[in-house]
């Protein structure tokens, strides 16, 4: 190819002849010439890019690399190519954001141009064709599901065509591609040949690594499209991080290395767990991508999952293990770091679909454990807060105190397994919240008839008639006064308790609660004596069919819930803040007027010392001598002074509660507040607590297999699980198998319930997500088949 002119004139003018090159001078070393409409830039003598004056995109390239690599500061070099330091930042921005392609363009896709290209159009085709769905189809494609919407549009497919009808492709398509000509295309469809196998069998001849891409998205399920790496070494994934660097790949695909004694591989344990979780799936299905990354989404979701078993309870906490370690457990040549978590978080909380993500969650815990879903036990829990900002304020009640904080309503099923999380508005209590949480329960359990279990926070007979009416049945603690239940009316109950034997000494009556408009509802009420004798505790319920046993045992079951509070506060940081950016609140949500609440008080100091006062008049009318006082009014002359300040008093509270009834009882929080009405940003937060959600649900999972296997499993059976997630393993990989033999523990009795759990896992020839290696796992020197795992 000749080269132009004025290119040639680029590299031989010199400093003295610049007539015809004009030069911009930037910083100390570098040089940008410009000539017939092509520039050069010039760094200490070596020629750093060349490119012509109109490709915005290689221009913009060259900022960055002048920048990135130290060559100029941003108003240098924003001055040599006549634009401003913003514009540089910007372009840092994009390049970071998507990619070297994301310079080419301001923003959004160009106008009038194909997001699918001509080979992938023909796939699309067939695989509508073949009934896929078009969420499937955009998964399969690597596009979105708008931009299959539009492609089959504009190949004539209607709004929801049926499966099996097949369209022909335009002619203009076809004429397209140049691998495949017209006749050629006919000739396939008259053959029974599919275009697109026509299409992927020249892209395989021209190229290898293209044809090892297509078999491996083609051989896979349409839920999911493992990804292809382009590196043959595990522990050296430049090319793939280049590739994501350029906005070319999305995730990288794990590639195991075989070892010895790796630090915190036994998590991988859990790996089955979070497969039948389906976190991945319902990730992908909820966010679909986070954008060009070496550390995908994939990668992301199992990275933090794996952490929380880990005890990594902060991304900060990454610092204190060694990248390569972890990285090894998740396939990869290195873990992410501290920020790039940070980062990726970010980029999923910036989506604002972590209450969605809760909700399939749910839906898939809910389909998988629908025989616990019988009773739902409501709590709600309070994460106190030590910033600067002015946040409204919740009882703490570990704490015993009401300070700033944030409260999360927590929806348990039978067993105390965490199903469902929602952050509540301004800390709401349970009673205004129970029917927003009912609405988010309906969907999960169907029209089924579910029983609601919460603590006294959310007793309102009112609130009662309402979650009735929807057809669910309550079980709560009484709080309103009550009459004592005579001692004659409890008896005992006893009977077995996951295999021990459990005595309640019970009361069961039916009562009446008062109901606006003179009504009542007619509920039952079961009383517990306490071993004193004296305390009586009263629950309530609309479960006629139960007997008084399984109506206290049901009722005592919600202290689980609080034990899970307690274990992921210790174990997960549950309370750990993952954010401590805000966001703007709603300034006409009310709240309690303070200036009424400082009259109440000022009301009850007041009444206390007429009290006081009251109490030193009486004593001194009890002692009064009547020789020398026998009237009322000599007595009153005599203590004249407590009568004034009585009179005093009296007039003094009459006053406040004058002043008292005139106030209103809550006012608009930006009459309180005197800066910005602010919350703390839920996103992250929310996000963070569902994964530490999915992390307790994969150990308790384990728990279950393997509390058949060991006899102190409801004693010592999750701290045996946590330390074997901790322990280390030695990793075998095949090309269909990743092996899993851990190191002994400190017994043979754990070993070998160990090794037991582990064949029940192998049982379920679960594979790594985003392989095809399927997962296997055994213990040194306990389990007889370890080595014949390896064949």
């Amino acid at each position: 190819m000749a080269e132009s002119p004025g290119q040639g004139e680029l590299f031989t003018a010199g400093a003295a002849d610049l007539s015809a090159a004009s030069v911009a001078v930037v910083g100390d070393r570098v040089v940008v010439r410009s000539c017939g409409g092509h520039r050069v830039v010039i760094g200490a003598g070596v020629v750093l890019s060349q490119y012509a004056e109109g490709d915005r995109m290689a221009e913009a390239h060259a900022m960055l690399l002048l920048v990135e690599q130290g060559w100029a500061e941003q108003v240098e070099v924003a001055g040599a190519f006549g634009c401003s330091p913003r514009t540089v930042r910007r372009c840092q921005e994009r390049f970071e954001r998507g990619g070297l392609a994301a310079l080419g363009r301001p923003g959004g896709f160009p106008k009038g141009r194909s997001r699918v290209g001509t080979a992938r159009t023909r796939l699309v085709n067939r695989l509508r064709t073949e009934g896929w769905s078009q969420r499937a189809i955009a998964v399969k494609v690597g596009v979105s599901e708008k931009a299959v919407r539009k492609l089959l549009r504009r190949l004539g497919w209607p709004k929801s065509a049926p499966a099996g009808q097949q369209l022909r492709l335009d002619e203009d398509c076809v004429g397209a591609d140049p691998n495949l000509s017209a006749p050629a295309a006919e000739a396939a469809r008259a053959g029974g040949e599919d275009v697109g196998d026509n299409a992927r069998k020249s892209a395989s001849s021209a190229d290898p690594n293209v044809s090892a891409a297509l078999h491996s998205s083609e051989d896979q399920s349409p839920e999911e499209v493992l990804p292809t790496s382009f590196d043959s070494d595990p522990a050296d994934r430049r090319l793939d991080r280049l590739l994501a660097h350029l906005g070319l790949l999305d995730d990288a695909a794990p590639l195991f290395r075989p070892g010895t004694r790796v630090a915190g591989a036994g998590v991988l344990l859990a790996v089955p767990a979070l497969v039948h979780s389906g976190v991945v799936d319902v990730a992908r299905e909820v966010y679909g991508s986070i954008g060009p990354a070496f550390y995908g989404l994939r990668t992301t979701i199992v990275a933090l999952v794996l952490m929380a078993l880990l005890r990594i309870k902060r991304p900060e906490g990454l610092k204190e293990h060694p990248p390569d370690d972890f990285g090894r457990v998740l396939g990869l040549d290195r873990a992410p770091e501290v920020k790039t978590i940070r980062r990726k978080l970010a980029r999923l909380a910036a989506l604002g679909r972590a209450a969605e993500f809760g909700r399939a969650l749910a839906r898939r815990r809910a389909a998988a454990h629908g025989g616990a879903l019988g009773f739902l036990y409501v709590d709600g829990h309070v994460r106190a807060y030590h910033g600067r900002h002015s946040l409204p304020k919740a009882h703490v009640a570990r704490m015993r105190i009401a300070m700033p904080a944030t409260t999360d309503y927590w929806v348990g099923d039978a067993s105390g397994e965490p199903l469902l999380l929602i952050t509540a508005e301004a800390n709401a209590g349970l009673v205004e919240m129970l029917p927003i949480i009912l609405d988010e329960v309906r969907p999960l359990v169907g029209q089924r008839r579910v029983t609601v279990v919460f603590d006294r926070g959310g007793w309102s007979p009112s609130l009662f008639e309402q979650i009735l009416d929807r057809d669910f049945d309550i079980l709560t603690y009484r709080k309103a006064p009550k009459r004592r239940v005579p001692k004659r009316a409890f008896q005992t109950y006893t009977e077995p308790v996951e295999g021990r034997p459990q005595s309640y000494v019970l009361a069961d009556q039916n009562v009446r609660l008062r109901l606006p408009k003179h009504r009542r509802l007619a509920l039952r009420q079961v009383t517990r004596l306490a071993a004193d004798g004296r305390h009586q505790t009263a629950i309530v319920t609309s479960r006629k069919d139960l007997s008084a046993f399984e109506i206290a045992q049901r009722m005592f079951d919600c202290w689980r819930q609080e034990n899970f509070f307690k274990y992921l506060r210790e174990e997960y940081a549950l309370d750990a803040l993952v954010e401590h950016d805000v966001v703007a609140d709603d300034p006409e949500r009310e709240v309690p007027n303070p200036a009424r609440k400082a009259l109440e008080i000022e009301l009850r100091a007041t009444r206390a010392a007429l009290a006081e006062l009251q109490a030193q008049y009486g004593v001194a009318a009890l002692e009064n001598p009547e020789q020398r006082r026998p009237t009322m009014r000599g007595f009153k002359i005599a203590h004249g002074k407590i009568g004034r300040a009585l009179r005093d008093l009296l007039e003094r509270i009459t006053d406040l509660e004058v002043r008292r009834a005139r106030m209103p009882a809550r006012v608009p929080v930006q009459a309180v507040v005197p800066t910005q009405v602010v919350k703390l940003a839920p996103e992250r937060q929310h996000l963070a607590s569902l994964l530490k959600m999915v992390a307790y649900q994969a150990e308790s999972d384990l728990l279950r297999l393997l509390t058949p296997h060991y006899r102190r499993a409801d004693d010592e059976g999750r701290t045996l699980v946590q330390n074997a997630l901790a322990s280390s393993a030695d990793l075998l990989v095949t090309d269909t198998m990743l092996h899993v033999c851990l190191t002994p523990l400190s017994s043979a009795h754990r070993s070998a319930a160990v090794a037991a759990l582990c064949e029940d896992l192998n049982a379920l020839s679960v594979r790594f997500p985003g392989t095809k290696l399927a997962l296997r796992f055994s213990v040194a020197d306990t389990h007889p088949t370890a080595q014949s795992g390896q064949n």
